[in-house]
């Protein structure tokens, strides 16, 4: 592997991944503010510890990345006063502005997952086919 992860990035990694999951149960059942709740706070003690405190904090409060952190925080906050709907949607905006930095590092590492990578790949290699046949 290109990337090597120790153990503190798997941890971190599985608390992403678990709080990904709670957020995503959270929504198949009616928006459960408990389970998105649980999973916000997977999600960014997973952050947390992937990237450390400092970049952490300077992901969140550079003065480019405002357009992404602002609308990721508020929707954590809606999620706690209780109105889930708003607080899902401000917050998947949020992580895909915020986020959207990491795309070609988080591809490259999927693409290596034995599964998960096959089938992130296959759709590209049956484009090329048809292009190849026409």
């Amino acid at each position: 592997m290109p990337y090597e992860i120790d153990e503190i990035k798997k941890i971190g990694i599985g608390l992403i991944g678990c709080g990904i999951f709670f957020t995503f149960l959270g929504v198949i059942l009616f928006f459960d503010r408990g389970l998105l709740a649980l999973g916000n706070i997977l999600c960014l003690s997973g952050v947390v510890i992937l990237l450390g405190w400092r970049s952490t904090w300077q992901l969140f409060t550079r003065k480019a990345n405002f357009k992404g952190s602002v609308p990721f925080l508020v929707g954590i906050f809606l999620i706690f006063v209780r109105w889930p709907i708003a607080g899902i949607i401000f917050e998947i905006y949020g992580s895909i502005v915020l986020f959207s930095v990491f795309w070609p590092s988080m591809k490259v590492v999927l693409y290596q997952i034995p599964v998960v990578g096959w089938l992130l790949y296959s759709p590209f290699l049956l484009l090329e086919r048809l292009k190849r046949s026409s």
